[in-house]
């Protein structure tokens, strides 16, 4: 594509930009929708801060561990991939992603659009529907990281092979059509999940299976890689790197969501570090037991597992119940891993093995271990629902996912050139490398 076309592309969302910097300069009324103020818990809402940095951290922490599995020349280009949005959906959440995911209902399907539009009724007092006792703002903006590291979860399994613009337009598309109905569906007191009674503590429905099926229908959708080499990973101490700030930035993600700072936030921070740590040591030990050597990739795909495992059930469930989660989903992630090679489905880092097979391993145990409500205290009723509730959330998700991988390569190509590929994204893509020195691994 010559320089005027390139430019040409750009024009239409610089635009759109531009108009949406100008509306928020309109006055909007930032005071929540309740008649009663209700009186903010400082220590709530200084632990929703930390936890929502904590959460925030978790996209560059993926976009390291992304970034150290793929090739040298693409390595830029997928640590990107994942940066990029922490810009695109805290616009998008702003304007109107918030309010579709937890605006007024519309049949428990979806938030109305105008309801929050622009934070309009997003104010300081808390609101007794979702956080009664830090800001509602502050709801907001936890919910925000959420929303962002969820596509950055599914570029791991279109890595490689993806035209950068493509990949931005998807991700909006993505976010308004898939992630805020599921968290609607999941979170919003009126949505048709929750009803239900299904339960998902912190995202293993909203964040993990989703971002596991789209990255699924977009390995599909896109075909192999076809440069012909090997593929390895290019820095395994970012791996190392990413896995930990993961783990760091997942107590957020788990104890943030018990939405205050008392026993739950406690217990889903204890049930994460040891659901983590089992997986972890599970990975390994299956490794030795197969007689090979114990990897540190192994040992760091094996925690981000165990993290995925317990993110449904982590306020839910006991401590002896998140072992067991741990070291389930750990083999069945590391069997899925075994198995892929011999499909004929590229996805790249291993993304639905290890968070799609390991969000449903732990959906399906928050079902059968939830207290008072789960199957082993004799209710079938919680994982029935949740059985079903899977069943909706793949076909959504999935198929949702691959006609937007469609609409989105009518607008603009979704793959680069078979040339481009083969000279690696980084400088097909962003001009950029790595280092200034050349070095393969």
């Amino acid at each position: 594509m010559n320089e005027k076309n390139s430019k040409r592309r750009y024009i239409v969302p610089f635009i759109v930009l531009a108009i949406i910097a100008v509306l928020a300069l309109l006055p909007v009324n930032h005071d929540t929708l309740i008649s009663e103020k209700l009186e903010i818990s400082h220590a709530d809402t200084s632990w929703m801060l930390i936890a929502s940095a904590l959460v925030f951290l978790m996209t560059p922490g993926l976009a390291f561990f992304y970034g150290g599995m793929v090739r040298y020349k693409n390595l830029v280009s997928t640590l990107l991939q994942s940066f990029i949005t922490l810009g695109i959906i805290s616009v998008i959440w702003i304007v109107v992603g918030f309010s579709l995911a937890f605006g007024e209902s519309i049949g428990g399907i979806i938030g109305n659009p105008a309801t929050f539009i622009l934070f309009k009724n997003v104010g300081f007092a808390p609101n007794p529907d979702f956080a009664g006792t830090i800001p509602f703002a502050l709801f907001a903006v936890f919910q925000l990281k959420f929303a962002i590291i969820t596509p950055a979860l599914i570029t791991g399994g279109i890595a490689e092979r993806i035209r950068f613009s493509s990949l931005m337009l998807f991700i909006v598309l993505f976010t308004l059509c898939i992630y805020a109905p599921l968290a609607h569906w999941t979170w919003h007191p009126e949505g048709f999940l929750r009803q239900w009674g299904v339960l998902d503590f912190a995202g293993g429905t909203v964040v993990h299976i989703s971002a596991g099926f789209a990255a699924l229908s977009g390995a599909l959708f896109l075909g192999k890689r076809n440069d012909g080499e090997e593929s390895s990973p290019t820095n395994i101490p970012y791996i190392l790197l990413g896995a930990g700030l993961l783990w760091f930035g997942w107590f957020g993600f788990n104890a943030g969501s018990a939405l205050a700072a008392d026993g739950i936030a406690v217990s889903a921070f204890l049930n994460t570090n040891l659901a983590s740590a089992t997986a972890m040591i599970t990975w390994v030990l299956t490794d030795g037991a197969r007689g090979k050597k114990r990897s540190s990739v192994g040992a760091a795909v094996g925690a981000v597992v165990g993290l995925v495992a317990i993110t449904p059930a982590a306020g839910f469930v006991t401590v002896g119940q998140s072992i067991f989660i741990g070291f389930a989903a750990s083999l069945a992630s590391y069997a899925a891993v075994r198995l892929k090679p011999r499909s004929s489905i590229d996805d790249t880092l291993d993304v639905f093995p290890c968070h799609g097979i390991g969000g449903i391993v732990g959906m399906l145990l928050t079902g059968v271990f939830a207290k008072d409500v789960g199957l082993l205290y004799g209710d079938p009723t919680t994982f029935l629902f949740h059985l079903l509730a899977l069943v909706i959330v793949s076909i959504f998700t999935f198929g949702g996912s691959y006609l937007l991988y469609k609409l989105t390569n009518l607008i603009l190509p979704m793959r680069v050139t078979e040339l481009q590929e083969k000279r690696g994204l980084d400088i097909t893509q962003h001009g950029e490398k790595a280092t200034d020195t050349e070095f393969s691994y």
